[in-house]
């Protein structure tokens, strides 16, 4: 079942909060738009996801309310084409959710860093559906060969 969660940076200047179903399949909500991006979690090899370690979800805006952290407290990082908003505190330096617009999966959306959350409860987590995706070889429709890093 979709549920509301919190989340935050480390040291708490950007905070948000986000609907998200994190239930196994067969357990879950209907999803929100048509894909497979609102169906499960998301751990990628591309260059930034290996390197913040960042486990997504994607959230429509308006499963989404940033509640803290937008008028100063936010970096925008932006690399190759640059479509992607990777959202990142000024002050510690957490990444807790990155932004874009993509046609394919409905329009805009947001991209949650799971780890960010701080009211999913480790079994949510660990129960959480994961679908890998080989960014590093532009193959985002396939597993990468190795998976257990991520």
């Amino acid at each position: 079942m979709r549920k509301t969660y919190r989340g935050s940076c480390h040291c708490g200047a950007v905070r948000f909060e986000c609907e998200l179903d994190l239930a196994p399949e067969g357990k879950r909500s209907p999803p929100v738009r048509p894909g497979v991006w609102w169906t499960s979690t998301f751990r990628c090899n591309c260059s930034y996801c290996g390197k913040t370690r960042f486990w997504k979800a994607f959230v429509p805006p308006e499963h989404f309310r940033l509640l803290a952290g937008d008028d100063d407290g936010l970096g925008d990082y932006r690399f190759g084409p640059g479509h992607i908003h990777h959202r990142f505190c000024r002050n510690c330096g957490l990444h807790p959710f990155a932004t874009a617009s993509f046609e394919p999966m409905g329009g805009d959306f947001h991209a949650v860093n799971l780890d960010c959350l701080d009211d999913a409860t480790p079994e949510e987590l660990d129960a959480a559906p994961i679908t890998y995706e080989d960014g590093a070889h532009d193959a985002w429709d396939r597993p990468p060969a190795h998976t257990r890093y991520l």
